[in-house]
């Protein structure tokens, strides 16, 4: 039986005590006087004394482990999280991640040379996988990279002086951040319908593409988890106009190892280290990113690039026609050593193995799942790859209970809920994406709650309506959670409120 634990956890900052307690002794003033020569103005100072809690070492620790323990994590139980491949991730990489933390991007090249060769051997590594010809490392995260695939494409044209190229094309069962990063590029959104079979609709794309088309925003597989089997004509005709095929690797986790998307015919694309190579990611962050070009792309990639001449490492390499930088100094460097430790520990034929096993995972999955009453399986019954895309459609009809009752259900029963209701071309939508690092007997016990979760579902409705129960926090109102005038930021602003200082916004 799966119980979370539940505290009645107060805000660290709502420890008071008489005794000020402290966990780690701070200057006083006349010690920082004595300390620092720079003599600050009356107005940088503080007029009061900081509110600090007043708590223990010991405190502090018994606070934040009580709080993990109302928590759930990876290293909890399974995390299906579709689109944003949750998987394990090797501990080794946390001690490789802080060998790097104690630099700083100001210093001499000369000092830095073991970091920059990890840096000119990623590119080369990322770009062999991906079938490019060079890797950018600087972008700091997966919508950074299409913004950057996007500027990379716009500049591309403009340098053909094709002003009148202003449509990007987006598959309809695209992630959202597609269409986002295009409009912020400047351009029209054009959506690509999916058909039958859940695929590009070559007949629509070749009808749709013209001297206008300036690019075509495409994951392969694609949302569904469905390989684009006519991803070569797809390239042919964005080509045929001098289009731009741009590979979002939100899914390569996949394929790795398999087939690359150079040799699909893609211009340029942009990894997710925080996915496919196993850096921790979650709560909007921390990521990484990395964009790769081939051919005369290449030439448009964000700078510094690290190059290796006359036996030294530098960052000087600035491509010709590059957009310039998406973020300050190199990028993440903590997460390029994780995924480099990732990289190095699996190796070649370990890497090969990541796209085969989560692809073996989800049909395994599938097969569980698939004559389950209240699930379908939308468009063909053709083997998925990372994910798989069911829909509790038939369920919500014949019960009410919903994807989203499902997911709460989950929790219920030890497992971190699935993404929901995505992509949108699929109605009452469950995205499962095991991935490669789960066994077998977790995705039995996975298959087998949601069975009995239906099987609950057609008994008596109400009890799943009213799941998950035994969680820290019980079911919550997700207007409520989510409106503006009933968020809490910030302690400070739940302080201001409470002294009546602040109302809530409305």
């Amino acid at each position: 039986m799966w119980r979370q634990a539940k505290w009645d956890e107060q805000l660290i900052t709502e420890y008071k005590s008489t005794s000020n307690r402290v966990g780690v002794l701070i200057p006083t003033e006349k010690e920082i006087r004595e300390n620092v020569e720079i003599k600050l103005p009356s107005k940088l100072k503080r007029a009061k004394q900081p509110e600090l809690p007043q708590v223990s070492e010991l405190e502090v620790i018994r606070h934040f482990i009580r709080l993990s323990q109302m928590s759930f994590g990876v290293d909890t139980g399974f995390m299906p999280l579709g689109s944003c491949t949750m998987k394990y991730n090797p501990k080794i990489e946390e001690k490789v991640s802080s060998l790097v933390s104690d630099y700083h991007p100001l210093q001499d090249f000369d000092t830095v040379q073991g970091i920059l060769e990890m840096v000119y051997e990623m590119q080369s590594m990322l770009a062999e996988m991906t079938g490019m010809d060079q890797c950018s490392l600087q972008v700091p995260a997966g919508a950074a990279g299409e913004l950057a695939g996007v500027l990379m494409i716009k500049k591309y044209h403009e340098d053909k002086n094709r002003r009148n190229r202003d449509e990007m094309l987006v598959a309809d069962s695209a992630h959202g951040t597609n269409p986002a990063s295009a409009a912020m590029g400047g351009y029209k959104v054009v959506y690509i319908r999916t058909n039958k079979e859940g695929l590009v609709d070559l007949d629509v794309l070749k009808e749709v593409t013209n001297e206008k088309t300036a690019g075509f925003m495409l994951t392969n597989p694609n949302t569904l988890g469905l390989f684009e089997s006519e991803i070569l004509e797809i390239s042919k005709v964005l080509h045929s106009v001098d289009a731009k095929l741009y590979y979002d690797g939100a899914n390569l986790n996949g394929i790795l190892g398999v087939v690359r998307p150079g040799d699909m015919g893609f211009d340029i694309v942009h990894i997710n280290l925080h996915k496919t190579f196993g850096v921790p990611h979650g709560g909007g962050g921390p990521g990484a990113g990395a964009i790769c070009a081939k051919g005369e792309m290449v030439e448009y990639l964000p700078y510094p690039l690290v190059q290796k001449k006359d036996g030294k490492f530098t960052f000087d390499y600035v491509p010709s026609r590059s957009i310039g930088k998406i973020a300050t100094f190199y990028g993440n460097i903590g997460n390029v050593a994780r995924a480099y430790a990732y990289i190095l520990g699996l190796g070649s034929k370990g890497l090969s193995m990541v796209g085969k096993m989560s692809t073996l995972a989800t049909n395994y999955l599938i097969s569980k799942l698939k004559d389950l009453r209240g699930l379908s399986l939308p468009f063909s019954d053709r083997p998925r790859k990372h994910e798989v895309v069911f829909s509790a459609k038939p369920l919500f009809n014949d019960t009410g209970v919903s994807a989203n009752d499902i997911a709460k259900a989950l929790i219920d029963r030890g497992f971190y809920a699935p993404t929901i209701y995505f992509p949108p071309n699929v109605e009452e939508a469950l995205m499962i994406e095991p991935t490669e690092t789960e066994p077998k007997e977790v995705l039995d016990s996975y298959a087998e709650a949601i069975r009995q979760i239906i099987d609950e579902a057609y008994k008596n409705p109400q009890a799943i309506l009213n799941s998950p129960s035994k969680t820290a926090v019980s079911r919550i109102d997700q207007v409520i959670a989510n409106h503006p005038s009933t968020v809490t930021p910030t302690y400070r602003v739940y302080r201001l409120r409470s002294e009546g200082k602040i109302s809530h916004l409305k």
